[in-house]
């Protein structure tokens, strides 16, 4: 499987957090046990894409889960200017012209392309009422199909496709996996989770772990023990 050398470079901390210093404060905190950040909406509307580029300046690696979804002129344009800013993932939804507009735009760049397929916080009833003629399994191996198809680098999916992605793709598909929660962790608003272990054995190449470790008592001794689970999967 195709991956990072190092299991800490396999988890994503998401930085959903209200605001720059709160960001701020929790990488401090977190120090050298993290390598690499997700920053989303929530933070981006808050200054923190300039905190974004700071990371990158400051050697970490970045994904911005902006999850692009437009005309593709408009796809096209956004997603040049974040390849300029030297994140590592980008996000964009799973929809042919979608993963075109961005692909062509982006070619040659460092950056990576993370097509997301069905949200972790959607079931098949979700769907359903959202005009999807298909269950969750169908539509994430459709869309997983087109985005490679399209030359996409990667995909965001749930732990529990993972496996049969996995076998659909091959190993050249970088597979990112959110909705991870330790055992006995809440779900929080996730439907479709896994322990970092498991969702690694499944064939999972990194991690977003958003709560787990933010709204942990102690977040440094959290990201150390899920690093831990990480690497003996690997093994």
């Amino acid at each position: 499987m195709t991956g990072a050398a190092h299991p800490r470079d396999r988890m994503i901390v998401a930085l959903d957090l209200p605001g720059v210093a709160e960001a701020q404060a929790m990488t401090e905190r977190l120090g050298d046990t993290v390598s690499f950040y997700k920053v989303g909406l929530e933070l981006i509307y808050a200054g923190g894409l300039d905190f974004a580029k700071r990371l990158i300046g400051d050697g970490k690696k970045v994904f911005l889960d902006l999850k692009f979804h437009d005309i593709p002129n408009t796809v096209s344009r956004a997603a040049e200017q974040v390849a300029r800013l030297g994140a590592t993932y980008l996000t964009v939804h799973a929809y042919p012209q979608t993963m075109k507009a961005a692909v062509a735009a982006t070619q040659g760049s460092g950056l990576t392309l993370l097509a997301v397929t069905v949200m972790t916080s959607y079931d098949d009833a979700d769907l359903q009422a959202a005009g999807y003629g298909m269950t969750v399994k169908d539509l994430v191996a459709r869309r997983a199909r087109q985005a490679q198809e399209a030359g996409v680098g990667g995909l965001i999916l749930s732990p529990e496709e993972l496996a049969a992605t996995r076998a659909l793709l091959g190993p050249g598909m970088r597979l990112v996996t959110p909705g991870i929660r330790p055992a006995g962790a809440s779900l929080g608003d996730q439907k479709r989770a896994a322990t970092p272990g498991s969702a690694i054995a499944a064939g999972a190449n990194a991690l977003v772990v958003g709560r787990p470790i933010t709204q942990a008592q102690d977040p440094r001794a959290s990201a150390q023990a899920i690093t831990a689970e990480i690497a003996a999967a690997l093994a």
